[in-house]
């Protein structure tokens, strides 16, 4: 498949691109998207890997990335494998947009307008890319589609998916409206949570693969427990079983003690933080985890949840994509929320 400890391969393939450019000539080298318009940015015949996107979108109608939706489709799947809005894809929710860099996801000057995806989404025979235009307002889309071509399907392959969830509010059960007091703090902390009821799920799948991870996106409206968010721990079910148990949810996104200041790495990063002196850790917030080196097998099914909250109690707007590869086919995703119910508080 590639890399940086492969560049001195030889392979057996040929590069590809399907992207705006203008046919005539010209520079008008982008797409303009009506309103409820949809649009099919590549159509592709295996075998084959998609290894790049780049895009770029503007629009004069605020949340444009969010009123904006991705979806792909591998190998004759009848329901979408990837059905994302565009800018919860390219890693950063809220409908906003900031400078970040990871290993698969980046935002790039000038102010995180430029988004680029390095995963790569194999396909045996057919790969279709689609961009929705749900908002009111004409969208322009500037994009790059670039793909190798093979005389073979790649040897042990899964297809590519991602998925969207919003939980707005969460269904805390804490009292809202002014900050625990220590007396309650510590009735929350001592509160058991062993089967996860409640917890919010990042993702839910059926079949052989492996989560490659996600972002999450928390805008904190509630003054609840000491403002700080982070409190829930990850769960991570494999095959029917709960596995994996995490400490907290600045240790799953590999941060520690309430982190404040913006950060990104290639495989983890806190890119978006909105708290002030005042009110820390209020407002918008945007943090992702990459399983690029560390993958989370699953034979029959996986489910990926994080409290929010220890043991649920804070009421919170949640919203997050999970990455991951399986065989197809996939299990049908859940509604994809109507574009009013998707838009940033």
């Amino acid at each position: 498949m590639g890399g940086l400890g492969d560049l001195y391969r030889l392979r057996d393939a040929r590069r590809r691109r399907t992207s705006s450019w203008d046919a005539s000539g010209g520079n008008a080298d982008f797409w303009l998207i009506g309103p409820g318009e949809t649009r099919t940015m590549a159509d592709l015949r295996g075998p084959g890997c998609v290894r790049h996107i780049w895009m770029t979108l503007a629009s004069r109608e605020e949340a444009y990335p969010r009123r904006s939706v991705l979806r792909m489709y591998w190998d004759g799947a009848e329901t979408p494998c990837v059905e994302v809005p565009i800018g919860d894809f390219f890693g950063v929710g809220h409908g906003m947009l900031v400078d970040f860099a990871s290993l698969p996801l980046t935002m790039s000057p000038r102010d995180g307008r430029g988004f680029n995806c390095f995963f790569p989404m194999p396909f045996d025979e057919r790969g279709r890319i689609e961009i929705t235009n749900d908002g009111d307002r004409r969208l322009v889309c500037y994009f790059y589609v670039d793909y190798e071509e093979y005389p073979r399907p790649l040897d042990d392959a899964a297809q590519f998916h991602a998925q969207w969830r919003r939980e707005n509010p969460t269904d805390g059960w804490g009292r809202i409206g002014t900050p625990h007091t220590d007396a309650e703090r510590a009735e929350v902390w001592r509160r058991p949570n062993l089967d996860g009821a409640g917890n919010y799920v990042i993702l839910e799948a059926a079949g052989r693969g492996h989560y490659v991870g996600c972002n999450l996106n928390v805008d904190v409206f509630e003054r609840q427990q000491n403002d700080w968010y982070g409190e829930g721990d990850d769960m991570i079910w494999i095959d029917g079983k709960l596995v994996l148990r995490g400490t907290g949810t600045e240790d799953y996104f590999n941060t520690a003690f309430s982190p404040a200041t913006p950060f990104s790495a290639p495989y983890h990063g806190l890119p978006l933080y909105s708290g002030t002196d005042a009110w820390p850790w209020s407002g918008k917030n945007s943090m992702y985890r990459w399983h690029i080196e560390d993958p989370v097998h699953f034979r029959e099914s996986i489910k990926v949840t994080i409290e929010h909250g220890h043991a649920n109690d804070l009421s919170n707007d949640y919203s997050s994509t999970a990455y991951w590869y399986q065989s197809e086919p996939h299990a049908p995703f859940p509604a994809l929320l109507p574009v009013g119910a998707r838009l940033p508080r």
